[in-house]
């Protein structure tokens, strides 16, 4: 089972090199008050946002078990549990994989015109359930994680992978809250004014399809008894004096 799902995960920089700054990302608190009993409304001034996209359906029923060739869900959980969704283009997140999710810190390396930024978020919850619905029951897989101290915006993301029993359909949802922090520094600014949202997008757009190509060419492969084919990876790079100071100053 590990060996099958191991193929649909790329490879990311050595997190052991960045042991110190998760340390830092750990102890860090949240840049806004963070309370599961507060609605974050647009009323508030928050931006909502929602992204769902349609993955590879399953015969209707509970989850097939991860082996199994035509696992639809288990493939998506494992991409989500490893964070093996995001373009490493924009963004790259760097944790342990030996730590529980719930309470994980990452480092999210953006990348951005040439520039590089460094941000710590921390995982909240990891959400493993059955949820009763009119529909029926819907099995869910994800976590959620917010931002710390330096970040360019205050807010949560929560990304789930669920399965409708009662039609085998396997969905990848992205639900946020945010709005922009303070950032001190004018030119990063500005650019975040221009370009912020549109980066946003870009991130969950490109999240999608990565979660739908990865998942239906993990189990087409599957299916033909061969390797799934070789994910982008993300080679661990030494962090130039700028992106050093942008660490720095974000955790």
């Amino acid at each position: 089972m590990a060996d099958l799902l191991s193929r649909a995960v790329p490879r990311r920089p050595d997190w052991r090199r960045y042991e110190s700054r998760l340390d830092a990302v750990r102890q860090a608190r949240y840049n806004f008050e963070l309370s599961e009993d507060h609605e974050y409304s647009e009323a508030d001034g928050w931006r909502l946002d929602h992204h769902q996209a349609e993955l590879v359906p399953e015969p209707p029923g509970p989850p097939l078990p991860p082996d199994d060739a035509r696992a639809s869900w288990a493939v998506a959980c494992d991409l989500a549990r490893n964070y093996a969704f995001p373009d490493p283009g924009l963004i790259t997140g760097i944790f342990s994989p030996d730590e529980p999710v719930a309470g994980r810190p990452m480092l999210l390396r953006a990348r951005f015109l040439g520039f590089t930024f460094w941000f710590g978020v921390r995982v909240g919850r990891e959400i493993d359930e059955v949820r009763k619905t009119d529909g029926g029951p819907v099995h869910v897989y994800g976590f959620d994680y917010a931002t710390m101290e330096g970040h360019f915006e205050r807010g949560q993301i929560t990304f789930e992978v669920r399965k409708t029993e009662a039609t085998g359909a396997v969905e990848f949802h992205i639900d946020a809250f945010s709005k922009p922090d303070r950032i001190r520094n004018p030119f990063y600014r500005v650019g975040f004014k221009l370009f912020g949202r549109r980066l946003q997008l870009k991130f969950a757009h490109t999240a999608m399809e990565r979660m739908q190509r990865f998942v239906r060419e993990e189990l087409e492969a599957r299916a033909k008894g061969v390797p799934a084919p070789v994910r982008e990876t993300v080679e661990p790079s030494r962090p130039d004096a700028g992106a050093a100071e942008e660490i720095a100053k974000t955790v």
